[in-house]
């Protein structure tokens, strides 16, 4: 007997946090997350409502944006500084919207936020890289859901701060 499941799921995602974490396991700031692998592996074929990609600061890969948009209908926020207190407002606001919501972070930060929205009726999983995860936020949800090497890639080429801006600018010409 097949069951159906009808599950709608908003996955917001702390950028500096799991790009630190990418980053601190593989010694190597060239690493990614593959998106493309990621998310349908994490909404195990449940329907995406939201995806909401939070970055502190201003300079944010277009290409990220783009390709948020373009696969995900997801879009991307910068934070005045830390991704906590927006990702903690945009989940609070989409509780009665979804069934479930997934946060991509390890950061014990989160653990009132997993309370609340449990409280609200409302499935929480986390996504992270086990090596850099609070063990008491992934006790607080009720899934957790590992980043290993299979959900990043190695971005070929230079470094964004090693490429100069007029090089990119007169490349395009």
């Amino acid at each position: 007997m097949e069951i159906f499941i009808n599950q709608t799921v908003a996955i917001l995602i702390d950028g500096n946090n799991i790009e630190r974490s990418i980053h601190s396991v593989t010694n190597n700031s060239n690493t990614m997350v593959n998106f493309d692998t990621l998310i349908p592996k994490l909404l195990d074929n449940r329907g995406l409502n939201r995806l909401i990609y939070f970055r502190e600061g201003k300079n944010i890969s277009s290409k990220l944006t783009e390709r948020l948009h373009n696969h995900y209908y997801g879009s991307v926020i910068p934070c005045h500084k830390s991704a906590d207190i927006p990702l903690t407002i945009k989940a609070t606001q989409l509780a009665s919207k979804v069934d479930t919501i997934i946060i991509l972070s390890g950061d014990s930060d989160y653990i009132e936020l997993v309370r609340h929205l449990r409280s609200e009726g409302v499935r929480v999983e986390i996504a992270s890289i086990p090596e850099t995860t609070s063990s008491l936020l992934v006790e607080e949800a009720d899934y957790y859901h590992e980043i290993d090497e299979s959900d990043w890639f190695e971005l070929q080429g230079q470094s964004r701060q090693a490429r100069p801006k007029k090089y990119s600018k007169n490349k395009r010409n």
